[in-house]
C-alpha cells in the first residue's frame, strides 16, 4: 500500500511539472520570437549552446531556454549595452547545436559578460535592424 502512495505522489508531480512546462512554453510562444542558442562564456572550453527562443520586448532582447521551468526570461540583453565584435560561420560540431544556416555573433557588453549568439539568415536580419535601430537622440554604434 505504501509504494502505491509513493508511486501516486511521484505521478502527481510529474503531471504537474508537465502542466507548468506547456503552459510555460505557451506563454513563450504565443508573444512571438526566433529560434537562438545562446552560448555565455564562450572562451570557457567547457562552454555549451543552449537552445531558446528570442523576442524583442522594447530595448530588451529576452532569451527563453526551451528546457527550463523558469517562469520569465532566463537571459535579457539591453540594447544599448550590446555591441558586436565578431561574426562567424558555426564551425566542427557546433554546426548541429545551432538553428540551421546560423551565423554566430559574439556579443560583448560593458554591462556583462561576453556571449555568443546563434540565429539563422531570417532572424539574423531582425537581430541586426533592432540592434541598429535607436529612438532619435540616441546613438549606438554600428551592429555589422
Amino acid at each position: 500500500m505504501e509504494i502505491v502512495i509513493v508511486v501516486l505522489a511521484l505521478l502527481i508531480v510529474v503531471v504537474l511539472v508537465a502542466g507548468w512546462y506547456v503552459q510555460r512554453w505557451i506563454r513563450m510562444r504565443r508573444g512571438g520570437g526566433v529560434s537562438v542558442a545562446l552560448r555565455w562564456r564562450p572562451d570557457h572550453p567547457r562552454a555549451s549552446w543552449h537552445l531558446g527562443l528570442g523576442r524583442y520586448e522594447g530595448d530588451k532582447f529576452v532569451w527563453y531556454r526551451v528546457w527550463s521551468l523558469r517562469a520569465g526570461p532566463d537571459r535579457v540583453f539591453q540594447r544599448e549595452s550590446m555591441q558586436i565584435a565578431d561574426r562567424r560561420d558555426p564551425s566542427g560540431s557546433e554546426a548541429y547545436a545551432v538553428p540551421d544556416g546560423s551565423t554566430v555573433l559574439r556579443c560583448e557588453s560593458a554591462a556583462q559578460e561576453a556571449i555568443e549568439i546563434a540565429m539563422g539568415p531570417g532572424a539574423l536580419t531582425g537581430f541586426l535592424s533592432w540592434l541598429e535601430s535607436a529612438p532619435p537622440g540616441r546613438r549606438l554604434p554600428r551592429a555589422s
